[in-house]
């Protein structure tokens, strides 16, 4: 009987483990499939609505709340510090003070995705699509475009401008600003006085225009 004593506990400890390590599989199992559960993917087809398309346009009116990786992993509890920053940009008249070579660098690469091929490496609308037919952008360099405030740039960025179409629904904010600073940049570079440059840099433009050639 003793023996029988002692074994009862064990059995009903185990078989209480067995119980628990059970619910637990099955939580498992339920949680995974609510990630695994039917849904809509972006821009696939659907019956579900007239335009027979999964992706729906936003109510007008519609604010972000939270955007990006972490807004999508967090079921939009974060995020909204870039919501925010797009704000803070979306508001920007002109471009900060002073312009980062981060920034530089970004308007750059961006610059070569999305204007390039119609404005051309230095900006003077002679770009290999110009070259194929399309209607020419106008030069950067000219006194209009050199003239004007850095928000109109931003905003042709936008909402495009003839027959440029807008680009606000692919380029960030932020980024647009960046194209922006990279715009700026390419003028700079056309129309900056010698007497300016830092003295190393000076020497070699000197030299080049002495002998014809380029720095």
């Amino acid at each position: 009987m003793k023996c029988l004593g002692a074994t009862w506990p064990a059995m009903r400890a185990l078989s209480l483990a067995c119980l628990l390590a059970s619910l637990l599989a099955g939580c498992e199992r339920a949680a995974q499939n609510m990630y695994d559960q039917p849904r809509g993917k972006p821009y696939r087809a659907s019956p579900l609505f007239p335009d027979g398309a999964m992706s729906r346009t936003p109510p007008p009116g519609t604010q972000a709340y939270a955007r990006g990786s972490q807004a999508d992993t967090t079921s939009g509890r974060e995020g909204t510090e870039d919501v925010s920053r797009d704000a803070r940009a979306q508001g920007a008249t002109s471009l900060p003070d002073p312009v980062t070579p981060a920034m530089l660098k970004q308007g750059q690469t961006l610059y070569g995705v999305y204007c390039m091929p119609c404005h051309s490496p230095v900006g003077d609308g002679d770009g290999r699509i110009v070259e194929r037919g399309f209607p020419a952008p106008p030069t950067y360099h000219s006194d209009r475009l050199r003239g004007v405030p850095d928000r109109h740039i931003y905003d042709v960025i936008s909402n495009g401008y003839g027959v440029m179409a807008p680009y606000g629904n692919r380029i960030r904010p932020e980024d647009r600003w960046a194209i922006v600073a990279f715009v700026r940049a390419l003028q700079l570079s056309q129309h900056a006085q010698v007497s300016k440059l830092p003295p190393d840099v000076r020497g070699q433009a000197q030299s080049a225009m002495t002998s014809g050639g380029s720095p």
